[in-house]
């Protein structure tokens, strides 16, 4: 039996943040390839604070942010999360509605693990939270995450999508993408 928050899949095992995941977050996910289109890496101190924030926020009710292992091993492979979408630049219609985003370690890509994690963390947000509709980000030069969306039946809406000066021109605009409760 799983802990308390965590979500499990055939081949997943979706945890709450620990302090524990520091160095594998620091030497796994804070890396150029994974960080390519969520605008580069951290410094050591930054992910510290993002993790200790993710911490509190999953304790106290707040997002989730989940660490992503293979079941029966000790292997973390990613991380999936809902959030607030508070991106600045966003237009308001989206300021504070809830969006997922992911990220995997480089030595996990094309297995299937982000899709099999957004569908658990989806299936929360819908059944557990009971929310209508989620929404998801990325830029069209970020295909691999363009394409989970596509196959996670997300619609593309390009009436929402925006410019964020907090990354590089490459990865503008923001395309937005939105995923409704099912009926």
């Amino acid at each position: 039996m799983a802990e308390p928050g965590a979500l499990v899949t055939p081949r997943l095992i979706l945890r709450p943040p620990v302090a524990e995941d520091l160095p594998w977050l620091l030497a796994e996910v804070n890396t150029p390839a994974v960080m390519r289109h969520i605008a580069g890496v951290r410094t050591a101190d930054e992910v510290a604070q993002s993790l200790a924030d993710d911490i509190v926020a999953f304790r106290d009710g707040g997002h989730r942010r989940w660490t992503v292992w293979l079941r029966d091993s000790e292997i973390r492979v990613g991380r999936v999360g809902l959030f607030h979408l508070r991106a600045p630049a966003a237009p308001p219609a989206l300021q504070g509605q809830r969006e997922i985003g992911w990220t995997f370690a480089q030595g996990h890509w094309g297995q299937g693990y982000a899709t099999e994690a957004a569908e658990a963390a989806l299936g929360f947000a819908f059944r557990t939270w009971g929310l209508p509709r989620i929404y998801a980000q990325t830029s069209e030069s970020n295909v691999a995450s363009t394409r989970m969306m596509q196959r996670l039946g997300f619609t593309f809406r390009p009436e929402l999508g925006y410019v964020d000066p907090d990354y590089p021109p490459h990865d503008n605009p923001t395309t937005v993408w939105s995923l409704n409760a099912p009926v």
